[in-house]
Parts: C-alpha cells; sequence; structure tokens
C-alpha cells in the first residue's frame, strides 16, 4: 500500500515532463536548455532523461546551436513537428474562424466562413461539421477543441447571446468534445499569456465588439467567477443610461461602447462589424467616436476605482478607440479616478496581439488542459516511438 502524500517515480517523472513542456510553451522555445535546466532546478542528468523521453515521443525536437563563436553547441527544444496541436474556434456573431496553435503558440488559421447568426442549430451544426473535418485531416495531433463566444458561458457549456436571441445554448453538447469560454475572457488569456499583462500580477483586459466584456487577471489566470461567467463589465450600468439592453438589464455601459453604438449613432444597421471599422476609420466621425471614447474612459475609471489593477488591456475594437481617440479616452478616465490613483494612474494599453486575440487565447485553454500528467501520459503512451520507427 501507497502512504498517503508519496510520489512514485512515475509520478514525479511526468510532473517534471509537464513543467519541461510548460516552459517551452509559454516562452520557453527560444531559450536553450542548459537556461530550461537551470530556471527548473533539475539536474542536467534529469533533464537530458527528459528531453529524449520528449523527443521520442513526438512532443518536442530539439535545434542544437552554437552560443557565440566559440561557444560549444546546445540545445534549444522547440515543438516537433508531427506534435500536438490545439484547434481554437473563434465564434463571432456573423463568422467563425477555425485555427491550430502548436506547442509555443505558433498558430495558423485554416478556415474562416460567414455565417447567419441564426438559428443556432443551423451555426453550430455548420461549424460541428468542419471542427469534425479539421479534426479528421489532422489526426493524431489534435489535442482538444477550444471555442471562444461572443456571450455569458454558464456552467461551462451554456452559451447566450441575447441580441441573436440565443438562450441557454448548449454549445458543448452540440460541438462535442470542445471546452467553451467567453471571448472577452479568452483574449484577456492571451494578454497574460503572450502580450501586454504577461509581467503583471492583477490586470483588467476588455475585449470590445458588438458591445463590450472583459475580464480580471490574477497571476496569468482569469477570474472566472461562481458559475464561470465573471467580466460581464459592459452590462454594469457605469454611465446613467436609461436604454433597455438585450440582456434584461437597463443602461448597460457597453451599449454606448461597441460596434453597436457606432453604427446606431450614425444610423447604420446594427451588428455590422465592418461598417463600424468603416466608421472608426472616417474623419468625418471624429465626434462619434470621441463619444465613444468618452463613455469608454469612464466606465475604465470606474472599475480602476473598485478593482485597483496594475494595467489596463483592450482588444478587438477598442485598440482602433484608443488609436483614433487617445485623447478623450484619457481625459475622461483620469477625470473619473479617485485623487489618490491620479498621481500613478494605471495605464491603459492596446493589445499586442492583434485581430488573433481570441484564438490565442482559445489554444491556450486546449493547451492548459493537455499539459496536465494525464495529458502528456495518454499522448506519450500512444506517440512514442517503438524499435522500428
Amino acid at each position: 500500500m501507497r502512504v498517503t502524500g508519496a510520489t512514485t517515480s512515475g509520478e514525479l517523472r511526468l510532473h517534471n515532463l509537464v513543467r519541461l513542456l510548460r516552459a517551452v510553451h509559454g516562452g520557453g522555445a527560444e531559450a536553450t536548455r542548459s537556461e530550461l535546466t537551470r530556471d527548473l532546478g533539475l539536474s542536467r542528468g534529469t533533464a537530458a532523461v527528459l528531453m529524449g523521453e520528449l523527443i521520442n515521443g513526438r512532443l518536442l525536437r530539439e535545434e542544437i546551436t552554437r552560443q557565440g563563436t566559440r561557444g560549444r553547441p546546445t540545445g534549444i527544444p522547440g515543438p516537433h513537428p508531427d506534435g500536438p496541436l490545439a484547434l481554437a474556434v473563434d465564434l463571432r456573431e456573423d463568422v467563425w474562424t477555425i485555427a491550430t496553435t502548436e506547442l509555443g503558440g505558433r498558430l495558423t488559421v485554416l478556415e474562416q466562413q460567414p455565417h447567419p447568426g441564426t438559428p443556432a442549430p443551423d451555426v453550430l451544426n455548420g461549424l460541428a461539421a468542419a471542427i469534425h473535418r479539421h479534426r479528421q485531416a489532422l489526426a493524431p495531433r489534435p489535442i482538444g477543441v477550444a471555442v471562444a463566444a461572443p456571450g455569458p458561458v454558464r456552467d461551462g457549456h451554456l452559451l447566450d447571446i441575447p441580441h441573436l436571441g440565443w438562450r441557454e445554448v448548449d454549445v458543448v453538447e452540440a460541438l462535442q468534445p470542445v471546452l467553451l469560454d467567453n471571448d472577452a475572457t479568452l483574449a484577456g488569456l492571451a494578454e497574460a499569456r503572450r502580450g501586454a499583462l504577461r509581467t503583471r500580477g492583477l490586470g483588467l483586459h476588455l475585449h470590445i465588439e458588438f458591445d463590450l466584456g472583459g475580464t480580471l487577471i490574477l497571476n496569468g489566470n482569469p477570474i472566472p467567477g461562481a458559475r464561470g461567467a465573471a467580466g460581464e463589465f459592459g452590462h454594469m450600468p457605469l454611465i446613467g443610461s436609461d436604454r433597455p439592453c438585450a440582456c434584461g438589464a437597463t443602461g448597460c455601459w457597453g451599449l454606448e461602447v461597441g460596434a453597436n453604438a457606432l453604427l446606431r449613432a450614425t444610423g447604420r444597421p446594427p451588428q455590422d462589424r465592418p461598417r463600424a471599422l468603416e466608421i472608426l476609420g472616417d474623419p468625418a466621425q471624429q465626434a462619434v467616436i470621441d463619444q465613444a471614447a468618452s463613455i469608454l474612459g469612464i466606465g475604465i475609471s470606474a472599475l480602476v476605482n473598485a478593482l485597483d489593477p496594475e494595467t489596463v488591456t483592450l482588444s478587438g475594437l477598442g485598440v482602433d478607440i484608443l488609436a483614433r481617440s487617445g485623447e478623450a479616452l484619457e481625459t475622461s478616465y483620469k477625470a473619473g479616478l479617485m485623487d489618490f490613483r491620479r498621481e500613478h494612474p494605471a495605464a491603459v494599453l492596446p493589445s499586442t496581439l492583434g485581430a488573433e486575440a481570441t484564438l490565442i487565447g482559445a489554444s491556450e485553454l486546449a493547451f492548459d488542459a493537455f499539459l496536465t500528467p494525464e495529458g502528456v501520459g495518454a499522448w506519450l503512451s500512444a506517440h512514442e516511438k517503438g524499435p522500428a520507427d
């Protein structure tokens, strides 16, 4: 009988294999084996054995290089060409995109298709067929599918997109097996792992598309809330509006900030992101953009006063609003801060990840599920080279 709390050599081996893989995935792809060995507190012999097993198991390969003109050769671990791939899906109100990501974070878009938005079963049936097709084509490399969705996600599987009439849609059942989370949450996860929040202990991320959502990041991970639906900042009544929202609340902040607000202010049809981008690029619409930026700044100041983040980052249309009307945003943001915060206010920065932020976040969600002793152990059992390989 094993003593409670004791660790077998096999468990320790898997633990260290996962640590090494996580280090490579999280940014160690540019580090040498000796640097990883030092950072992880491993002996050189242990690191050599672990690396050999990961190479044999088609998880990593090692590129041999020379440090300096006279230095001795050293290995730089990176993703194996036949190694694991995460399938990431960005499901938006009018289009979905499927991409793959390998260990280390390199992302490749596979397919993008417009969809009608409703009814939900038709949209999800089409997406499910595409996911299945790509899983089959890439087999046996896919290690999971993660979906970023534009609405509140409850209990990990129920999705609401109120303005499309999606209510308690079981996306996981329709697309199974998949992991599901809110697009703003995953954009924040991406920023924490590979963007401007990477070195921040506590950061606030806001993602703006048709409306606004976000997440509070603590030590690299979003704070999920009791049912996994935290971060609906766009549905807070922060600006005194009495406009009804499709979510069921009144005066939601996000009604005055995102693409729908820009379109409404200029008399254009709702829910048309390309037209919202046209507005952001039109000098004649500067007053409309300034108004959206000012309202965005007001809400950010309220959240900074309440949550005290080190940094605030913006993705989606938030990047364009900041670029076109940064002065209006900064003026209203600083005016709303408490006195003691104004001397050193939390910086408001654009995302460094561009339009792929939600796909990157979905990929990180899939790799988080895979880079565990169970996930890596299952992969090694299925992929280790035999004597004839």
